[in-house]
């Protein structure tokens, strides 16, 4: 990964979503090879409950910026120190289903056991970097969003776990930026109009 494209990158803004939120995409060098560090939600929460993503979450009035947030949300759910992250760059805000404008940082940070915050997390993943870029491990879908219109879907099956929704796009791009992978142009499938697509 040759993260200093992501330091050298002008992220996109989103300004016009009732919410603001932040995630932190966690960098883990393991065995000389760059992971990913993902959270898995825990069943009952309301929002994407079950879902892998990274650690993050809503803007708090007490935070002093995104990042701030990002970092609190952190520290929250897997018990990562501050003064343990380095950051490298910011990806382009992407908007969700649910009204919220998020902005993902990417950060280095240690590899070293952390520990789930049980409310929330129901299980920490560290992913290989080179699953997500097996094309055997990756799919998309077509969808129809009432308000946001046409989309593309992304998934991502990689050690046992599925990265798609909001996720998938942030590791799209994060993939783009940093490695020679493209999102490949032909569509898997495309979802019935009538379906479910409250979910990323």
């Amino acid at each position: 990964m040759n993260l200093g494209r992501v330091a050298a990158h002008t992220p996109r803004q989103v300004t016009d979503e009732r919410r603001d939120a932040a995630v932190l995409a966690p960098v883990v060098e393991r065995d000389g090879d760059p992971c990913l560090l993902f959270t898995k939600r825990a069943d009952h929460l309301g929002e994407h409950a079950g879902q892998m993503s990274f650690p993050g979450g809503g803007r708090e009035p007490s935070d002093g910026d995104l990042r701030d947030t990002a970092l609190r949300e952190a520290e929250e759910e897997i018990g990562l120190r501050a003064e343990e992250v380095e950051f490298v760059g910011q990806l382009d805000d992407i908007r969700t289903t649910t009204s919220y404008a998020v902005t993902p940082y990417v950060a280095e940070i240690p590899d070293r056991k952390y520990t789930p915050d049980e409310r929330e997390v129901a299980e920490i993943a560290v992913l290989p970097v080179a699953g997500f870029l097996d094309p055997e491990n990756y799919e998309c879908e077509h969808r129809e969003h009432p308000r946001y219109g046409e989309a593309v879907v992304h998934f991502f099956h990689v050690g046992g776990y599925t990265v798609w929704g909001a996720t998938g796009r942030i590791v799209v791009q994060l993939l783009e930026l940093t490695t020679d992978w493209r999102a490949p142009e032909k569509i898997d499938r495309v979802l019935d109009p009538d379906a479910d697509v409250r979910s990323g």
